[in-house]
């Protein structure tokens, strides 16, 4: 075989940077996240607080008291996908003013993001809803402020 072209014999190689804050695996946060929904789920605090829920899964960070993070937000994809690994009860869109026939009756992941598309998760609502779920699970978890509306 015949070499074409010149050799970067002079040329220096430089080392990818480190990065700053080693991420957590994204198994590991799900898992984490599942924890979260269970405790949630357990002590019936998304009971008649769905949308606030859904605001905390998707806009605000979410820690362990201890520090531990266990989100910093999910994409509507992402939440639509755990609703389904874990299993939520589909009745609960009814708390969103949505009725469960009218949405994706096979597909469960399709079913939860056409849910949220619907929910108004970034609406004033939707953020006291937050702040009511922040405070009731303040005693195992850190749930950070609302996103600011531009």
């Amino acid at each position: 075989m015949r070499r074409e072209g010149k050799s970067a014999g002079g040329v220096p190689t430089i080392a990818p940077p480190a990065p700053l804050g080693v991420e957590p695996e994204r198994g590991l946060v799900m898992d984490r996240l599942r924890e979260f929904l269970d405790v949630i789920r357990e002590q019936g605090h998304a009971t008649g607080n769905f949308l606030g829920l859904l605001h905390v899964l998707i806009g605000r960070r979410i820690a362990t008291t201890e520090g531990e993070e266990v989100s910093k937000g999910l994409s509507w994809r992402d939440v639509s996908s755990l609703l389904k690994k874990v299993r939520w009860d589909r009745e609960a869109v009814r708390e969103l003013g949505l009725d469960p026939d009218s949405l994706s009756p096979r597909d469960r992941q399709r079913y939860w993001y056409q849910a949220i598309a619907q929910a108004g998760v970034d609406s004033p609502a939707a953020v006291t809803a937050g702040d009511r779920l922040a405070q009731a699970v303040a005693s195992a978890y850190d749930i950070g402020p609302a996103p600011r509306s531009a």
